[in-house]
């Protein structure tokens, strides 16, 4: 196992490397300067040429590449051009908001998504089974911006049940927190839910075709029992895989959902960095989020090695 972690080491390296160079040169190819935006409207050509000067845009693409990374490694993301603050702290700020949002979604994703992929996969009332894929095709279908609208619409101003945007950090007040946090992570996890559904309904019928599991039915074991203890266990492992890519979408998904809700998350701060054309926070928090998702990749394909062990003997 040690050995089979060691070599997934270099191609998260690799893909880290090649995702900041992406991420730095294709955002300087996005029409508008922050150095204009930061001195006005009004201001002359000398003042813009001070500001970048002062903003290091100036130097040569491949110096301004190499100091950004430098600043990457020894922890100084520096300071954002137009907001004028630490990076570290803007992102410190909306990340706990946004973790906060993600799993809270991906908790609502795992169990709407596994009871919908166990319900559609096992029983035998077509009914129930019909529900269960029905249920799966209009998550699918359904964009989260409009699910969105539709749950403020539904419980923010018709029954006047929830609120409809804003915050209050779950740990702070768990009271009132969960009623601000379950609009925002359902509208977020049902398409989560919908995919993990689709790939558990799928593995369950693939291994309940395998002979292991007709001969506990011919001995007499339960079906319960079958499922329970031979069937969802051995089935879990290309979900658990398919888990650290969901998160992976979850967060960005996340940018549209705290629009939608006003939740301030990473995904606002980027949008303002967008908008703002901050080169430095919007590559940062790219940058972020790749390495994010490499790690939940990584760590997603160890958890599969572990609960498989095939896997490991194909990589070596």
């Amino acid at each position: 196992m040690i050995r089979y972690s060691l070599r997934r080491v270099p191609s998260a390296l690799l893909v880290l490397a090649v995702a900041s160079v992406l991420v730095f040169f294709v955002l300087r190819l996005a029409p508008g300067d922050p150095a204009v935006v930061l001195a006005g409207p009004d201001a002359t050509p000398q003042t813009i040429a001070n500001v970048r000067e002062n903003l290091g845009l100036d130097r040569p693409l491949p110096m301004q590449y190499l100091g950004w990374l430098g600043g990457t490694l020894t922890g100084d993301l520096g300071n954002s051009y137009i907001l004028g603050a630490p990076i570290s702290r803007l992102i410190g700020n909306g990340l706990g908001a946004t973790l906060e949002l993600t799993l809270g979604a991906l908790v609502l994703a795992i169990v709407i998504g596994g009871a919908a992929g166990i319900l559609a996969a096992v029983p035998r009332n077509r009914w129930m089974r019909g529900a269960a894929s029905g249920f799966t095709g209009l998550a699918f279908a359904v964009p989260p911006y409009v699910t969105g609208v539709l749950l403020v619409l539904l419980f923010a101003v018709s029954i006047r049940l929830l609120p409809a945007g804003g915050r209050v950090a779950l740990p702070a007040d768990p009271a009132i927190g969960w009623q601000y946090l379950i609009m925002p992570a359902l509208c977020l996890a049902l398409p989560a839910a919908a995919t993990i559904a689709r790939f558990l309904t799928a593995s369950i019928r693939r291994v309940q075709d395998e002979d292991y599991v007709r001969t506990c039915v011919a001995k007499g074991l339960s079906r319960r029992r079958t499922l329970v203890r031979h069937v969802i266990p051995n089935a879990l492992p290309p979900v658990v895989t398919l888990l650290g890519i969901q998160i992976g979408q979850l967060l960005g998904g996340a940018i549209v959902v705290e629009a939608i809700f006003a939740w301030p998350g990473v995904g606002q701060l980027l949008l303002k960095g967008v908008l703002n054309r901050d080169y430095l926070l919007v590559q940062d928090l790219l940058l972020l989020a790749v390495a994010v998702f490499v790690v939940l990749q990584t760590l997603t394909d160890l958890a599969h090695a572990a609960l498989d062990p095939r896997r490991r003997l194909e990589a070596s």
